[in-house]
């Protein structure tokens, strides 16, 4: 249910669904586990919808020279790219920064 106008979720009308999920920084971390000791990138806190995380994703694999995928809200870039990817999201505006060790 909504607080503002008494809704379920999936029928408000207010503004309280069009705010982000999370705290609007963008996190960008390197992750090894689960991978066979293989390195990937993850971008993490984007609030944006599916069409257009996945028209980022693409950017940044092309930027990285790598593949990956999006899978639930969450970019996955082959290889150990943060700081190219840092610098790319800064470059288009989203307040990012290094998560993790």
């Amino acid at each position: 249910m909504c607080p503002a106008c008494r809704q379920a979720q999936a029928q408000c009308v207010c503004q309280q669904a069009l705010r982000p999920a999370g705290d609007g920084v963008v996190r960008v971390s390197r992750q090894t586990q689960g991978r066979a000791g293989k390195a990937v990138t993850l971008v993490k806190g984007l609030a944006l919808d599916a069409p257009a995380l996945a028209v980022l994703g693409k950017q940044l694999k092309t930027a990285c020279g790598s593949g990956g995928t999006v899978k639930d809200g969450v970019i996955e870039i082959q290889g150990d790219h943060v700081e190219r990817v840092l610098a790319d999201l800064l470059a288009l505006g989203h307040r990012a920064k290094r998560a993790g060790a």
